[in-house]
């Protein structure tokens, strides 16, 4: 019977291989749509504030807003849809790079085949442990494990890894969860990523024009689009809940490929009945051995990313918005009051980057993009103090089982904040605890002492205060 499951979901998936979702000449049309009037904005904007989402020309539209005026409305709007959905929460990870080999070419990436200065490595078990250490010591709880598509980094090879980095005890700490960013997968193969306890799914399409894609994509198994385009169908077929998509900005037209971005979480809710836990919007930038990487194909502007992470916002309002840090901290600090939700900090993007033992190993190996936020993880929780957000490592939701459509049903009707408000709470003390700096800690702790007495439902904030004082205490891992 399982391998007949098995047989039918590749059937399935074979079938609709054969279409493709992506009408490429609509979405290229309304990319082009006439500008919004002021009436049609604020009834756009209107129907954004109620929570539920736009109608893809809605999406248009406000893509096509130039006017600093209403540009600075729609900011307006993302940042209350924002605040009203997620609350001042935001969700810290660390990328873990444990392979950098990669039998594809694709021209904007350090990695690529024929990148002949790139130092290639593939971490070993003790290699891997001695990373996820580093990553524990300084306070992560969850973190991105990726790798390059090659025989030298085979399935059993990644599924091996996620479960050393899930063995890996650093005194108390340990990681409570991995997503995971590889390449696409069968079905059966997915059930037994799947089996390993992973988190997201995260697979980027890098642009969805077809024409633009074969051109950047010119060797190797990545080069097959629509393998590509419809691996989140066999992923959830395969029984991943959450899945992560996105675009590399830079390649092709934003518009264009925000509205794709659109089309794909559709197709997903309609298809399976939950769309993407996240998106993901990373702008292209430099790349050794990268021509393309080094000379934007399609740069946008400051301006135009800004308005573009709120236009997601507004328009998948219950989707997780990721930020890496690709960005400057200057664009990074102002995107989180317009959308962004998830967030890496202290990031590297070579194997072996993280710890001395692997570095000793394995010297410089290159990285796969340039970085434009270079802080440590103290230095971005300090600067999020600032603002007033949450620094959150929580992972209770996907360790109570609200993932996929159940989150979803949580999240829709506001329930969810009565979760994610008190754990991050939770594991903002923790790092406060264990792993801030002094300063970070004195005005961090001042913050939770006055979130923790802003919690509405007073039996809620009860709770909330008995477990802080647990966590106090010395306990550790409290979530609701």
């Amino acid at each position: 019977m399982e391998g007949q499951n098995a047989t039918e979901s590749r059937t399935r998936s074979e079938t609709r291989a054969e279409r493709s979702f992506i009408d490429s000449e609509k979405l290229k049309g309304l990319a082009q749509a006439p500008r919004p009037g002021a009436d049609e904005l604020e009834k756009i904007l209107g129907h954004g504030l109620e929570l539920h989402g736009l109608a893809i020309e809605e999406v248009a539209a406000l893509l096509r807003v130039s006017d600093a005026g209403q540009r600075a409305r729609i900011l307006d709007a993302a940042t209350r849809v924002k605040e009203a959905i997620y609350g001042r929460r935001m969700v810290f990870f660390a990328p873990l790079y444990i392979g950098n080999t990669c039998s594809n070419n694709c021209l904007y990436c350090g990695f690529r085949k024929d990148n002949k200065d790139l130092v290639r490595a593939v971490l070993n078990t003790r290699e891997i442990e001695e990373e996820v250490r580093t990553l524990l010591r300084e306070g992560h709880k969850r973190i991105l494990m990726l790798t390059g598509e090659s025989a030298d980094s085979s399935l059993d090879y990644f599924l091996e890894a996620i479960e050393t980095a899930y063995r890996v005890r650093e005194g108390a700490n340990y990681v409570r969860r991995i997503n995971v960013e590889i390449a696409p997968l069968s079905v059966a193969d997915f059930a037994r990523l799947k089996a390993t306890g992973i988190g997201t799914y995260v697979c980027f399409q890098e642009t969805y024009d077809p024409e633009l894609y074969a051109y950047y994509h010119p060797m190797g198994p990545k080069r097959n689009y629509l393998n590509r385009l419809l691996v989140m169908d066999r992923a959830m077929e395969g029984g991943i809940e959450d899945v992560g998509i996105g675009a590399l900005f830079g390649l092709g037209d934003w518009r264009f490929e925000v509205l794709a971005m659109f089309e794909h979480a559709r197709h997903l809710e309609e298809s399976h009945g939950c769309g993407p836990h996240t998106v993901s919007v990373p702008r292209l930038q430099p790349a050794q051995g990268s021509a393309i990487a080094n000379h934007v194909p399609h740069p946008i502007a400051d301006e135009d990313f800004k308005l573009m992470v709120a236009v997601i916002r507004i328009s998948m309002p219950y989707t997780g918005i990721i930020l890496s840090t690709r960005e400057s901290e200057t664009m990074r600090n102002e995107l989180f009051r317009y959308g962004i939700s998830q967030l890496s900090a202290g990031s590297r993007t070579n194997p072996g980057a993280y710890s001395e033992e692997a570095k000793a190993d394995l010297g410089d190996t290159g990285s796969q993009f340039a970085l434009g936020d270079h802080r440590d993880l103290d230095e971005v929780v300090s600067s999020l103090i600032d603002s007033g957000h949450i620094p959150s490592f929580c992972t209770g939701c996907y360790r109570k089982g609200r993932v996929g459509h159940d989150f979803m049903d949580l999240a829709k009707p506001g329930l969810i904040k009565e979760f994610c408000m008190p754990n991050g709470l939770f594991t903002f003390q923790e790092y406060l605890l264990d792993f801030a700096s002094p300063a970070t800690k004195r005005k961090g702790q001042a913050l939770l002492d006055k979130l923790a007495g802003e919690i509405e439902r007073p039996e809620l904030r009860q709770r909330a205060r008995e477990a802080l004082a647990k966590i106090e205490a010395g306990e550790r891992d409290i979530y609701f």
